[in-house]
């Protein structure tokens, strides 16, 4: 338990804190400070929260992790103030800060102690007994028992008789029996010894009662607060603590914290706990450092060599009571074990090696050579790397590392000569995997060398080829038998071919032949990139050097067919139809070579009458564009067309062209010869034949009509009705015109009007400007009855017109007769004049049925103007609907 003074002083304590950190901190304490006291508490996150090592310039003080400041032995303010320093280190971070204690005595209160007596005097009230303060037992007490620790009265026994009972933990409840309550006194006892770390504190309800049972006082709830004894020695958390630092670790670099705990009452002197190395082994050099408070091990000299102490043991003690001597401690050990570094270089056992080797030997190892390093083995620091510096630049050699060992290999990976050099001297240096670490206190060292002298070694070698590979090209299709190049070997020992023979061994490309004396090479079939093996282009050969000794060697000739000009150009497509539109036909061509014996191609017509009528444009390097020059008659044209390659092979191709009159190619299925080459299809033949029949049909109407006007014969309306009966309607009505006039159109504003006029009838179209049928002829207006000849010559033969007269009398005014046709009185077109329609399709042999087509009909009826009397109701009939 504390004394009581310091508690009393811990009371008083006024402390004032300095919110930011790494500043000055004031503590305002009495001019006397006892050993473990409460000086304050500092907030040293705020200054360094990665503080490791915390420590105070002054010995009269203590610092704990958590701020608090203790007096570590009796303290007197002589000079009403004093200073010290507290210090935060941050080992990894190499991070150092301090905190600036100011200790300031203590103002005196003399006369506010004085004022408050007095006023205390004035108002002191009776305190009641009934509700005494918290009890305290001192854990581990040696009695007498029992043992008297509290007495609790009630002010009402001075009235009444009183008894006094308990009951609750330690009374009537585990651990049962610990205290009791005299019944007439109130005084509390212990019958035993009590620890704390199993029953810190009781509390226990106290009753006051008469003896007829009336209590005239609530139950009191009683605490017994059982007093920390340092019965408990501290222990560490880990029988072994292990840790690990690199050598050569500069002073202050953390290498681990032991770590111990009390069972005593916490945040007391009881559980203060301090850390110190007991000893060290081996003893020196002391490396090692411990920290007082925390238990944080770090290093504190750099002679850390693992080549000389690879492992270290330390002894370490914990005691309570802050470390005094009559505390409670405990040792613990601790194992740190040395990490080796890269801070040894290897070095070669021997400075000089000498090795013999076969020439022409390859991938055989010729010497193995091995270091010295005093880093730890297995580990990077002394793993070889070796390399050869100097001597190698033909890279014969190589030196790789062999794990186990960690030697040297070195190798020749590429035959020697002999002939060209009797001996090698090669440098080889040697490193570490790892970087190389300098020591304190050491200088750079320079890299370990050694030289290697290789003798070669002469035998008797076989013919070599210069080239070992020898490309030749050859043009594609070259004769049998064509010499394409030579392929010799020399003797190493003599640097001649003589006495060597060649030949080429079977199952390979059988392409060439190799002279047996001369290596000369000749092609002993036609190479062709088309055929079976050859479409490749190329073959390896190989070739065999045999000398006198029989010694062999071997090379290889790669033959490479190069592209030739052996085929000619050609036009794929040889048949085409072109329509009235004249578009062009794109001619391609052909050529199985391949470049440069290919495009672009030249084409040419060859025929000059042809030629003069055709024409062909460029397209691109294989393409081109046939198209007439201008207008040429319809028909089947044979157009020999020539193809000239890059390389200037020329083929000729003949192109058959069916110039036809269509809209589209599917159009012209039949053909007819016209002038040898012409033809006529058949929508023209069927064109004049309806055209015939037409032009026939009107000639018989006027030559009636021209019959009956000599006859004068006039043929009344009752008779036409007698001949003709109208059987869509019940009577003509009133719209029957004259008789004289016949309208060919009554919805038209420029009609056609036969007008007769006496004997002589005039047949006039109106269209327009006016013009008639005989205009077209180059004539005036004639009427048709002034072409007749005598009264023999009949009607007929004065009034017949050839068919491309009427063709080229009506095409003109088909347009117009088209707008006009089928519109009414207010110039509107009928309702079916114009119509759209989807596409469905390849169109109809038969004609349109729309309103035109119709009115195409009437118009061509226009020889009925100059029809007699009787054939007017007919007329009527037909034009009107």
């Amino acid at each position: 338990m504390a004394p009581a003074a310091p508690r009393l002083v811990l009371g008083l304590l006024v402390l004032s804190f300095c919110c930011e950190a790494c500043k000055k901190v004031i503590f305002h304490v009495p001019s006397e400070l006892e050993a473990d006291t409460l000086v304050g508490r500092v907030d040293l996150r705020e200054c360094l929260p990665s503080a490791e090592i915390i420590s105070s310039s002054d010995g009269n003080f203590k610092i704990l992790e958590d701020g608090s400041v203790y007096t570590t032995s009796a303290v007197s303010l002589s000079v009403e103030k004093k200073t010290f320093t507290i210090l935060l280190k941050d080992i990894q971070e190499h991070v150092q800060k301090k905190i600036h204690v100011s200790l300031l005595e203590e103002e005196k209160r003399t006369e506010t102690h004085k004022t408050r007596h007095a006023r205390d005097t004035v108002l002191k009230r009776t305190k009641r007994r009934w509700g005494p303060i918290p009890s305290v037992m001192i854990e581990n007490s040696l009695g007498p028992f029992p043992l008297q620790i509290q007495q609790v009265q009630s002010d009402t026994a001075q009235n009444y008789t009183i008894y006094y009972s308990a009951s609750g933990p330690g009374i009537d409840q585990d651990p049962k029996g610990l205290f009791y309550i005299e019944r007439e006194t109130g005084n509390i006892f212990a019958t035993r010894a009590v620890d704390r770390e199993q029953y810190p504190s009781f509390q226990i309800i106290c009753f006051a009662t008469t003896p007829d049972g009336y209590s005239p006082e609530v139950p009191l709830v009683h605490t017994i607060r059982i007093e920390d004894d340092n019965d408990n020695a501290p222990y560490f958390t880990q029988d072994l603590f292990e840790f690990c630092v690199p050598e050569n670790s500069k002073p202050g670099v953390l290498v681990g914290k032991v770590t111990a705990e009390d069972r005593d009452e916490p945040n007391t002197l009881h559980t203060t706990l301090k850390y110190r190395i007991v000893s060290q082994n081996p003893p020196l050099p002391a490396v090692f450092s411990l920290h007082g408070d925390t238990g944080v091990i770090s290093v504190s000299s750099p002679q850390l060599d693992r080549e000389l102490v690879s492992r270290y043991t330390l002894l370490v003690e914990v005691r309570d009571m802050a470390g005094q001597p009559f505390g409670l401690c405990t040792t613990g050990t601790a194992v740190i074990k040395i990490e080796d570094t890269n801070d040894n270089a290897p070095s070669f056992k021997q400075i000089q090696y000498e090795t013999r080797v076969e020439e022409n030997r390859v991938n055989v190892e010729i010497l193995r050579v091995s270091v010295v390093d005093l880093d730890e083995p297995g580990l990077p620091g002394s793993g070889a790397v070796y390399e050869i510096i100097r001597g190698n630049d033909d890279r014969s050699f190589e030196i790789t590392t062999d794990r186990n060992t960690n030697e040297g290999i070195l190798c020749v990976v590429k035959g020697l000569d002999y002939e060209t050099a009797k001996q090698r001297n090669l440098v080889i240096a040697v490193r570490n995997e790892a970087p190389y670490v300098l020591a304190p206190h050491s200088q750079q060292l320079s890299q370990s060398t050694s030289s290697v002298i290789v003798h070669v070694l002469d035998v008797d070698e076989g013919p070599v080829f210069k080239p070992c590979h020898l490309r030749i090209d050859v043009k594609e299709c070259e004769e049998i038998g064509t010499a394409i190049g030579r392929y010799v070997a020399e003797d190493p020992e003599t640097g001649n071919s003589e006495g060597i023979c060649y030949r080429i061994p079977p199952s390979q490309c059988n392409w060439i032949s190799i002279d047996e004396k001369s290596g000369e090479v000749r092609t002993i079939k036609i190479l062709d990139r088309d055929v079976g093996e050859m479409k490749q282009g190329q073959c390896n050969i190989t070739v065999l050097a045999i000398d006198r000794n029989g010694k062999t060697g071997t090379g290889t000739i790669q033959v490479v067919i190069q592209p030739g000009n052996k085929n000619y150009p050609r036009i794929i497509k040889t048949d085409y139809i072109m329509c009235r539109d004249r578009k062009p036909i794109c001619l391609t061509a052909q050529d199985a070579d391949e470049a440069p014996y290919s495009t672009p191609f030249v084409y040419h017509i060859t025929d000059r009458s042809l030629a003069s009528s055709w024409k062909i444009t460029r397209h691109n390097d294989n393409s081109v564009y046939l198209s007439p020059k201008g207008d040429i008659p319809f028909g089947i044209y044979t157009i020999p067309v020539s193809v000239t390659d890059n390389g200037g092979k020329v083929g000729e191709t003949h192109v058959k062209v069916n110039f036809c009159d269509c809209v589209t190619p599917t159009e012209c299925n039949k053909v007819r010869q016209f002038n040898g080459n012409v033809t006529l299809g058949v929508w023209a033949i069927l064109a004049m034949i309806l055209g015939s029949l037409l032009l026939l049909l009107i000639l018989i109407t006027i030559c009636g009509c021209c019959g009956s006007g000599v006859m004068h014969r006039h043929v009344t309306d009752d008779c036409a009705n007698h001949n003709l009966i109208i059987s869509n309607t019940e009577a003509p009505g009133e719209e029957v015109m004259d008789h004289n006039i016949i309208p060919l159109r009554n919805t038209c504003d420029q009609g056609g009007y036969g007008i007769k006029t006496g004997d002589q009838q005039t047949f006039e179209m109106v269209k327009g400007r006016g013009h008639t049928l005989e205009s077209v002829k180059g004539g005036g207006h004639q009427t048709l009855g002034s072409v007749k000849e005598g009264g023999g010559q009949t009607m007929m033969d004065t009034c017949r017109y050839s068919y491309s007269e009427w063709h080229n009398f009506t095409h003109p005014r088909l347009g117009e007769k088209v707008h006009l046709c089928r519109q009414d009185e207010e110039q509107k077109h009928s309702e079916d004049y114009l119509l759209s329609y989807n596409y469905e399709g390849k169109g109809s042999l038969a004609g349109s049925v729309g309103c035109c087509s119709d009115q195409h009909e009437e118009e061509a009826l226009d020889f009925l103007d100059q029809l007699e009397p009787k054939f007017r109701t007919l007329a009527e009939t037909c034009v009107k609907r």
